[in-house]
Parts: structure tokens; C-alpha cells; sequence
């Protein structure tokens, strides 16, 4: 079964037989997996309202942990970001009412950021929904392939970190 990347390589080994363009099989494809897979989450989470990376916020706060709390720092870090769009996020995120910015009880200087009750709710509404769609997406593999792969993305990932 043939896909969009075999038609570019084909077309790469035409045009320049000289290049070594394996490298581009995987990594095309994986880019248009992560398009394909952009688009399908975005539909997904459309009825929860969220904006860029607002889903991804709320989603950090509650896998933190009871009392669902971080430092602005702790989320940009997490999410690697600036801290300028972590900013705008939480602007939004606390105009709907989905988190409060608190005083650090361990330091008054600092603040922290914690889930409300409606956040919560939002989130834990949408995580259901948001880990439904990517089960069902990774139902083309086996649960053998699906630990296979897991394993060499994992191995791409901590090599492309250090």
C-alpha cells in the first residue's frame, strides 16, 4: 500500500539519485501524521471551546496532581514555551473561568496557577473525549506494533533532546 511520501521519494529519486533521501520516509511521514493528527484532535476538542494551547495548560494542571496547582514556570517549562504565550494563555484561560492565580504559600512573592472547579470539570470532560480519538486512531496497529512503536519514537525523542 503506497502513501503520499512513497510518490515524493519516488519523485526524490528521480530528480537527484545522487541524495540520500531516506531520511525523509520517515520523518515526511510522520509530519503528515502529526497534520493529520493536529486536525482530528482540533475537531475533537472544538465543542470545549479551546484556543491554542489552552487544552494543553488545563491538561498539565490536572495531571499535577490534587491540588492542581503549578507556577507559571513550571507550565512553560512543561509545555516549552515562552513564557510570553504562557502568559496569554493563562489571560484567556482565567477570563473563562477555568483557573485562578494564587499566592505561593511557600512564598508570598510568588504565584501560582490552579485549576477551578469549572476547569476541572472542562478538563477531565475533554481528556475522555481527547484520549477516545486517539485510541481509536492507533486501532490500525496491534497492541504489539502499538508498544513497538511507542518504544522508537521514544528513542527518536530522547536522542533528539540531548
Amino acid at each position: 500500500m503506497a502513501d503520499h511520501v512513497d510518490f515524493v521519494m519516488e519523485q526524490w529519486a528521480s530528480a537527484m539519485p545522487e541524495l540520500d533521501a531516506s531520511s525523509m520516509a520517515v520523518f515526511g511521514r510522520m509530519l503528515r501524521i502529526m497534520k493529520h493528527l493536529a486536525k482530528t484532535r482540533a475537531d475533537a476538542l472544538a465543542p470545549f471551546g479551546f484556543r491554542e494551547g489552552e487544552f494543553d495548560v488545563l491538561a498539565t494542571l490536572r495531571r499535577a496532581g490534587a491540588p492542581y496547582r503549578l507556577s507559571p514556570t513550571q507550565l512553560y517549562t512543561s509545555l516549552l514555551v515562552t513564557s510570553g504565550a504562557m502568559t496569554n494563555r493563562l489571560n484567556r484561560l482565567e477570563e473563562v473561568g477555568s483557573i485562578v492565580r494564587i499566592a505561593d504559600p511557600e512564598d508570598k512573592r510568588s504565584m501560582l496557577v490552579a485549576l477551578t472547579p469549572a476547569g476541572q470539570e472542562k478538563i477531565e470532560q475533554a481528556l475522555k473525549v481527547h484520549t477516545q480519538t486517539q485510541n481509536s486512531l492507533l486501532a490500525a496497529l496491534d497492541a504489539s506494533q502499538q508498544q513497538q512503536l511507542e518504544g522508537l519514537l521514544s528513542q527518536l525523542l530522547v536522542a533528539s533532546e540531548r
